[in-house]
């Protein structure tokens, strides 16, 4: 029996998947979340084999939840399914411990082969992930000081989710001190001297939706 879990803010988005893998035998969707943080949290509850998660999550992005489940359910694979196709963010992924990247362009074709690879520990990467992506990858060091670290990028989302440094520090289980860091580093980095820019620019980036 395979036991999967999906995550998307979008409800027909999540009824859509389950229909689809249900219909496959010896499948079960054992849970479904709409934000990263719930998740995390359904993932420890019910140790799902795959993970299917959106990289635009509410409260905690597909990275960081990777991240986090990874970190503490490791026997669980991870699939990230997103609209987006960078190089910057398939590295995020890989680092977070995710061994799938599924385009939701491509989910009808390739959803089923997906998760069945990963569901045999093995990695999945398809549409426009080309080996050209993997190889920079390998190629490469971390991130250069320009780039925002994993922290950063979760402030940044939550900030630019309207919510504020005392909200976003309870969320993430740091002290407001920190969040603050964080976020004066993020604006350094990104080069802009209000909340409007920085929200502009987790738009621009894709960390939130516009």
């Amino acid at each position: 029996m395979t036991r999967i879990l999906i995550a998307d803010d979008y409800d027909v988005v999540r009824t859509g998947l389950r229909a689809i893998l249900s219909g496959q035998s010896g499948w079960v969707v054992v849970a479904e979340a709409e934000d990263g943080r719930q998740a995390v949290d359904l993932a420890l509850e019910t140790q799902p084999d795959v993970a299917i998660l959106d990289y635009q999550l509410p409260l905690m992005n597909g990275v960081d939840a990777t991240r986090e489940i990874r970190a503490f359910q490791p026997q669980t694979e991870v699939l990230i399914f997103t609209m987006q196709e960078s190089e910057p963010l398939l590295r995020e992924l890989l680092e977070a411990g995710a061994r799938g990247y599924l385009l939701r362009s491509d989910a009808r074709q390739f959803l089923i082969a997906a998760v069945a690879a990963l569901a045999q520990h093995k990695p999945f990467f398809t549409g426009g992930v080309s080996e050209t992506l993997l190889t920079a990858y390998l190629s490469r060091g971390p991130a250069g000081d320009g780039a925002l670290t994993a922290r950063e990028r979760s402030v940044v989302q939550l900030i630019a989710e309207g919510h504020s440094n005392r909200a976003a520090a309870q969320i993430l289980g740091v002290s407001q001190k920190t969040v603050e860091g964080h976020r004066a580093a993020a604006m350094r980095k990104a080069k802009v001297n209000s909340t409007a820019h920085l929200v502009r620019y987790a738009v621009r980036t894709r960390l939130v939706e516009p």
